[in-house]
């Protein structure tokens, strides 16, 4: 079953000649699949690399303006797939892009190109970036009537939107995918990338910010239990980032002093993998963090959707010192919207400090009744 990705759309609105279309994203969460799609529908000759295949490696690898001419030959389209595994690909794309005539390229990679290649500088003004993540409500929709999509929020809440978890109705084939997830992909370029030998730390690691959802992250802290120094901790951090596995929102502070802004929130971009990460599938009924789960499953698909429908915002959370907090502002178009999320359907009243240092912003509950629109 194909559920058709909503980039899959965007790629076809801005793809042009003399441009690289970046596509960037985790493991396993379809960027072949998009690719194969695309590829479907072209009516122009194309040439389709995978950074993976060490004599493309070896092709792709060089200055030679001549040698990359002899690559592209009469092909409209060069698509390379796991780009970051080619040297030097940033200024290898930008001469291509200078000096063959007509041609349009995607670049695909499962993790930030910059931990292995300054992709952003060669390319500046000569690219459009695109995020995939694992599949968003608003593309599941497709396949599910609201009936449905209500009934499979627990699944989305413990197993996450993976596509293959998506299509699975197997809880336990659910289980053991995820666990394959980790155990061969998650890490897979930070250790190959940063030379990292052992992936025990960074497995802690993430067990630890599993526990924090909705909470800021102390750097220090987390060094002292993980035996490993601050800046150790923050390069982790920055790292899982880059993979895609973490994303994280800032404090925001504006008129306030006594708004806390030092420390970050992490979430995980896929419920599943945070929960095979603590080993915990647990229905609904028998866990403690539901909270925990229902933050990061919203904060996620906000993202997603920003993304995909081109919603440009700024993300925060916002705490004060004395426990007051809304769990994600965005900041859009110089206004400013809250958002509280709530598992019940409690009523609970905006903040006094918010309201009184930022007058004209909104403050909303997103809870069961209105979640869907808030992420749809």
């Amino acid at each position: 079953m194909y559920i058709k990705q909503k980039l899959l759309e965007k790629l076809h609105k801005i793809i042009t000649s003399q441009k690289v279309i970046v596509i960037y994203g985790p493991r396993r969460t379809g960027k072949t699949t998009l690719i194969n799609n695309y590829l479907s529908a072209y009516k122009e000759k194309f040439l389709l690399l995978n950074g993976d295949d060490i004599d493309v490696r070896e092709k792709v690898d060089t200055q030679s303006i001549v040698k990359l001419k002899n690559l592209v030959g009469d092909n409209k389209l060069i698509v390379i797939d796991e780009a970051q595994k080619i040297p030097n690909i940033g200024l290898n794309l930008k001469i291509m892009v200078d000096n063959i005539k007509g041609l349009k390229i995607i670049a695909t990679g499962s993790s930030s190109f910059d931990l292995a290649n300054q992709i952003g500088e060669p390319l500046v003004g000569r690219k459009f970036t695109l995020s995939l993540f694992p599949l968003a409500q608003l593309e599941i929709n497709q396949i599910e009537n609201l009936i449905e999509t209500k009934s499979n929020l627990e699944n989305r809440l413990i197993y996450g939107s993976y596509p293959e978890i998506v299509i699975t109705t197997d809880n336990a084939l659910r289980e053991r995918y995820l666990k394959e997830i980790i155990s061969s992909y998650l890490y897979k370029d930070i250790l190959e990338l940063e030379n990292i030998r052992h992936s025990n730390k960074i497995s802690n690691l993430l067990r630890l910010i599993a526990f924090q959802i909705g909470h800021e992250v102390s750097f220090t802290e987390l060094a002292s239990q993980l035996e490993i120094n601050k800046n150790t901790i923050e390069k982790y951090l920055d790292l899982l980032e880059k993979c895609f596995v973490l994303f994280s929102l800032p404090g925001f502070s504006r008129n306030l002093r006594k708004e806390i802004t030092k420390n970050k929130r992490y979430y995980f971009y896929d419920n599943g993998i945070r929960n095979a990460l603590i080993n915990n599938f647990n229905p609904l009924n028998l866990r403690d963090d539901i909270g925990a789960l229902w933050e990061n499953y919203l904060i996620a698909e906000r993202l997603k959707k920003q993304e995909y429908l081109d919603i440009y915002s700024n993300n925060y959370f916002w705490r004060t010192y004395d426990q007051k907090e809304i769990d994600l502002i965005e900041e859009r178009s110089g206004c400013l919207f809250g958002y509280e999320i709530k598992w019940g359907n409690k009523k609970i009243k905006p903040p006094k400090d918010w309201l009184e240092a930022y007058a004209n912003a909104s403050f909303e509950i997103i809870n069961q009744d209105n979640y869907l629109k808030f992420i749809c």
